[in-house]
Formats: C-alpha cells, sequence, structure tokens
C-alpha cells in the first residue's frame, strides 16, 4: 500500500466546529440522553408543501437527468426576477449559477476569483467557512476585528485602513451568522462609498435576508448605484428562508464573463445540482410566500424568550439581533475560554452552543434559537444553572 500523504491545501484549513459539535450533540441524543441543541443554523420547521409538491411533481414528469450546470434555466430566470423585484439588482439570468447550496456557491467563488498572494478582507465574527474557502483558494484572510460595543459592524474607516493593494475582495454579510447584526442603508452606502474608492470586489452574503425583526430594513450594496453595482457579487440561497437545509441549493449572481468561468469549474466538480429539487426552488420563489412570516413570526417569539433569559443571568451579555436566528453571547466576563465552556456545558448539562472562537472570536458563544420554546426554556435553565456554578 503506498504512503497517504494529505494534500497540505487540506492540512491548512480547521474542520466546521459547529457540524462537529452538532454532530456530537446528535449522537448524544443518539445515545438517549437529553439533550437541549441551540448549535445548529437550520430552520427546526419543514420545508413548505407547495415546495414540496413541486419537487415531487417534477420527479413525476422525470426530471431526474442531468440538467446544465449553471443551473436550470426556469430557476436561473426566476432568481433573476426575485433579485429585480425583492432587491432592485438588474441581473439577467445569464448573471447567475445554482449552486449545491450558498456555501458552494462562496467556495466556487473563491476558487474562480482568488489565487495566491489575493487578500480577502473578513469582519470578525465571521461565519465559520469563510477564512478556510479563502485559504483553500489559496489566498489570505484578513480578518478585522469588531465589538459589541460598535454593534459587531465594520466601519468604513476599518475597511479603509485594511486595504493593501492585494486586496481582492470584502466579504459582507448582512443579517449576520453568527451576531445577527444587520447594517442600515446608511451603513451599506458608507461601505460601498470604500469599496468603489479602492476598486474591489465585495461578495454580499444574503441567506439570512428574509429573516429580520422589528421592520428593519436590508438593502443590498450593489443596488446602491452604478458603480458599487458593477464590483458586487451577491450569495444567495433557499435553505434559512424556505426551511430548505438539505436540498442543496444556493446562488451567486455576478458578471457574465465570472459566471462563466464558475460554470466551467462547476461542470468540472459537481456538475449540475439536483435536478428534481430546483423545480421546488421555482416553488419557493413563484408560490405563496406567508411560511417566511409564520416562521419569522415563531423565531421572534423564541428570540424575546432567549434574550430575557440571557438577560437575567449574571456575567452573560448580548446585543439584540435584528435578523437571522442566533444570539451571539458575551461570556468574557467569566474569564474561561469559549471552547471550554461549550465543551463543559455540553458534558455537564447536556447543552450544545457554539464557541466564539470558531467565529475568529473569543469570550462569547453562538446560540441557535432555530429550535422549540419548550427545548429553549429548559436549555435556558440548565445554562443559567451552569453558569452559576461557575460563579
Amino acid at each position: 500500500m503506498p504512503s497517504l500523504t494529505i494534500a497540505d491545501r487540506v492540512n491548512r484549513v480547521t474542520p466546521s466546529m459547529t457540524l462537529a459539535i452538532s454532530a456530537k450533540a446528535k449522537a448524544m441524543k443518539a445515545e438517549g440522553l437529553d439533550v437541549c441543541s441551540f448549535s445548529a443554523g437550520e430552520p427546526d420547521f419543514d420545508t413548505p408543501d407547495h415546495i414540496k409538491a413541486a419537487a415531487k411533481q417534477a420527479l413525476d414528469q422525470g426530471k431526474t437527468r442531468y440538467g446544465p450546470a449553471a443551473g436550470e434555466p426556469a430557476l436561473r430566470r426566476a432568481i433573476a426576477q426575485k433579485l429585480q423585484q425583492d432587491n432592485d439588482l438588474c441581473y439577467g439570468p445569464e448573471n447567475i449559477i445554482v449552486t449545491n447550496g450558498g456555501k458552494h456557491s462562496l467556495y466556487n467563488l473563491m476558487m474562480t476569483l482568488i489565487g495566491p498572494g489575493d487578500e480577502v478582507i473578513i469582519p470578525a465574527p465571521y461565519w465559520v467557512s469563510y477564512p478556510e474557502m479563502v485559504t483553500l483558494a489559496g489566498g489570505t484572510p484578513v480578518i478585522v476585528p469588531t465589538d459589541l460595543a460598535g454593534g459587531y459592524k465594520i466601519t468604513p474607516e476599518q475597511l479603509r485602513r485594511h486595504i493593501t493593494p492585494q486586496t481582492r475582495l470584502f466579504i459582507l454579510n448582512s443579517p449576520s451568522n453568527p451576531t445577527g447584526t444587520v447594517y442600515s442603508p446608511e451603513e451599506i452606502k458608507a461601505l460601498a462609498e470604500v469599496v468603489i474608492e479602492a476598486d474591489i470586489w465585495v461578495v454580499s452574503d444574503e441567506i439570512y435576508e428574509k429573516i429580520r425583526y422589528d421592520d428593519v430594513p436590508h438593502l443590498s450594496i450593489g443596488a446602491i448605484g452604478p458603480e458599487a453595482y458593477q464590483r458586487t457579487l451577491l450569495s444567495n440561497g433557499f435553505a434559512k428562508a424556505y426551511a430548505m437545509t438539505g436540498w442543496r441549493i444556493g446562488y451567486l449572481a455576478g458578471p457574465v464573463e465570472l459566471i462563466r468561468a464558475m460554470n466551467t469549474l462547476q461542470s468540472h466538480s459537481t456538475s449540475n445540482v439536483c435536478t428534481f429539487a430546483q423545480y421546488g426552488a421555482i416553488a419557493a420563489l413563484e408560490g405563496p410566500q406567508d411560511c417566511i412570516a409564520t416562521m419569522g413570526h415563531a423565531f421572534a417569539q423564541r428570540r424575546q424568550v432567549m434574550l430575557k433569559a440571557i438577560h437575567s443571568i449574571p456575567g452573560l451579555s448580548c446585543a439584540t439581533p435584528q435578523g437571522a436566528f442566533y444570539l451571539y453571547v458575551d461570556i468574557s466576563a467569566l474569564a474561561v475560554p469559549s471552547l471550554d465552556f461549550c465543551s463543559q456545558l455540553l458534558e455537564e448539562k447536556y447543552v450544545a452552543t457554539i464557541p466564539g472562537v470558531a467565529f475568529g472570536a473569543e469570550g462569547s458563544i453562538r446560540l441557535s434559537y432555530a429550535t422549540d420554546l419548550e427545548t429553549i426554556e429548559r436549555g435556558l435553565e440548565r445554562l443559567a444553572a451552569f453558569v452559576r456554578s461557575r460563579s
């Protein structure tokens, strides 16, 4: 048997801590333990019936064969129409590529756009896969810390200060995972000015776009004006808004030249996204949207329960999230490394959370409220007891 040597590019990245902790929590549940999991970034709702029905109909109609690598033409048209209608972005079907989830759209982007020597600016706390994707592409992640006092938002001054001649891309995630931060239209415009001034690309990750609270507005950075649009790439998908996490359908919008290059890459890696699943995605965009409001109402209720409980626990603090379904809780007053805190909490109290170190920000943990109220209340009681035992 030949010696096994793992490629260096894989050795340079860290496995997803969120997936690892979620897997451990599921394994403990399978053993019969009463685990309260706040780890998964996954709505606990079933996919709406009309979406499932469309996929079933596609199966019955024989939509089971290979399709275009860039996606079914009807879905690309529906996505382009959605972006024009919802986001004031003038994209056509030729500007769209359908990918195996929103994560895959960003991975393909990095592999297509980023090379050795290229720098990518990433505000922290960040979604765990951003820097790893940049590293896999041979680029250099440039991490810009933000804090609770500043609402976990990168400022135009910070962005400008970190731009160098090697800067290729800036990653903007609003609403944010893990913090729930939503940049205001004024803040988006100010960041757009820096992007235009520096003449760099920005990728706007808008996967949580539909999950917002208190009528907080969402503005796509590419809608600021022609100069911003020319420098903007947009990543989105169906997982969060339509409870379609397992369907693995995302997309990226951008210049035709880039989409063609990503299509070439995809044609040699995954080929097309599951054909009949794409017809479910068409139904998601073109069918009734009341499912979004229904889930949003439940998330809003859970958010309030979580906030009230966290604010009542001495030593913990957090900002009110304006979007997504996470609380980003500051545990720095407890003087315990976040990984140790989460590991002990899971082992002693059977409560699964994600350490802030996974998001590039020590002294914090992420709690997902994409779970039922009973689990939330039970888990928060255990969390409070755990923190009291450390005081």
